[in-house]
């Protein structure tokens, strides 16, 4: 019986009615292509609003790296071909600022015209994040290796894409780092010890 079903998939391969995609990275596609168009979209509406300068910089270049992203996968799927997959470049010559130093109150704006710098940076950041998460998911239900690689390397740069506002954050005091004492932390630290090898 094995071999007849074996028979009937070579068959249906040869005649072009199987898919080209397995069910779950076909849906996991449609996951991505859909965020992706979200955080693209969420950009532009941001773009108005953007006061600082260095900030705006930051989200133009996410935007075009988004759309370029979303145009690969597309091509992918479309097969029309795929350019050899990039991730993002953000500069990491940054050492945070650790500590709480005396953080403004945060609450929810109710108009869109009090939308300020912090909150754009909160949105784009939430945006990488998520969007890391959906790609690691899709990551693992690839079966085909092209597009395992290009959500790979989407992973890779949606963390990149997150460090880079975090950094912008950080700077102006908008992502503060609370840390524990110093014994507390070096506590927990010594609580783990290297493995004994066999």
């Amino acid at each position: 019986m094995q071999l007849n079903l074996d028979n009937n998939f070579n068959q249906t391969n040869q005649q072009g009615n199987a898919a080209s995609y397995g069910a779950h990275e076909c849906m996991e596609c449609h996951e991505i292509l859909s965020d992706a168009i979200n955080g693209i979209n969420q950009f532009e509406l941001y773009r108005p609003h953007v006061k600082d300068q260095q900030l705006g910089q930051i989200l133009d270049k996410q935007i075009n790296f988004m759309i370029q992203e979303y145009n690969n996968l597309v091509n992918h799927l479309h097969n029309r071909g795929i350019k050899p997959g990039s991730t993002y470049q953000a500069q990491n010559n940054f050492s945070p600022k650790l500590g709480l130093r005396n953080p403004s109150p945060e609450s929810p704006n109710y108009n869109i015209n009090q939308l300020n710098d912090r909150d754009i940076a909160s949105g784009m950041l939430g945006c990488a994040k998520s969007s890391a998460v959906f790609a690691t998911l899709a990551a693992l239900e690839c079966t085909d290796p092209n597009l395992r690689n290009m959500m790979k390397n989407c992973v890779i740069s949606k963390i990149d894409m997150a460090y880079e506002i975090f950094q912008y954050m950080n700077q102006m005091g908008f992502y503060q780092v609370p840390t524990m004492q110093e014994n507390t932390t070096q506590t927990m630290v010594n609580s783990y010890q290297p493995a004994n090898m066999l």
